[in-house]
């Protein structure tokens, strides 16, 4: 995939994050579940079931001198589904690590609501970043990596995942899937993830809401954006 076709298709990214979250995140940075624990210095078994094995609900993690953080679930995805999908000899086990490596965006705003309207989610507020796609690649470039699937869902029929699963923008089949798949654009590239995170994660955001019930209230926003940026 050239990187301008990335721009020009998809120039906003949608991160849901924890309720009230915002402040840490700007303070801290948006951090992936293993940065999360290094920074919180997680280690043995503690840290082994929350990195390797499935969070069938949100763990709120602690630490003297930094404010309470939340590891979220994992609720669409299973254990049993992982074992019948999973590719090329990887186990679930490195399939939740290989997740935890990474934060994770949504590149269409409609994807973004179904996760919003999802069961699990639609009865409790959430912190919803929007970021411009330009600035973060710009910064980010040499880690991040692009998914064809949701790859923390294996409800309904869960789709084959592996170690090829997350692609560099370079090597991602764009245009093969959306010319030989007849793929629509929210379903040609699903996510976009971060290894490690996003430190800086206030310079490339342009907008962060509270969403709850369909309900939004504006918790920052870039000075001169658009009042329309959000979810």
């Amino acid at each position: 995939m050239n990187e301008e076709d990335l721009l020009k298709n998809y120039p906003r990214l949608y991160h849901m994050a924890e309720d009230a979250s915002w402040e840490s995140v700007v303070e801290h940075g948006l951090l992936s579940t293993t940065a999360l624990l290094n920074l919180y210095k997680f280690e043995g078994e503690e840290r082994r079931k929350l990195e390797s094995e499935r969070r069938p609900e949100s763990v709120k993690i602690l630490r003297d001198g930094l404010p309470v953080a939340v590891v979220r679930d994992q609720k669409p995805m299973t254990r049993a589904a992982l074992e019948k999908c999973l590719t090329d000899g990887t186990t679930p086990e490195e399939w939740f690590e290989t997740l935890n490596e990474r934060v994770f965006f949504w590149l269409s705003k409609d994807r973004l609501r179904g996760l919003l309207g999802a069961r699990a989610y639609r009865n409790k507020p959430q912190t919803v970043i929007t970021l411009d796609t330009a600035s973060l690649v710009g910064d980010h470039r040499d880690t991040i990596t692009l998914s064809p699937i949701n790859s923390g869902a294996t409800i309904y029929r869960p789709v084959p995942r592996g170690r090829s699963t997350f692609m560099s923008i370079a090597d991602f089949p764009f245009d093969d899937r959306r010319k030989l798949k007849k793929k629509a654009l929210k379903d040609a590239v699903v996510e976009l993830t971060v290894m490690g995170g996003v430190p800086d994660i206030e310079k490339h955001a342009l907008a962060a809401h509270r969403v709850f019930k369909g309900i939004k209230a504006v918790l920052w926003r870039r000075e001169g954006s658009d009042p329309s940026e959000g979810p």
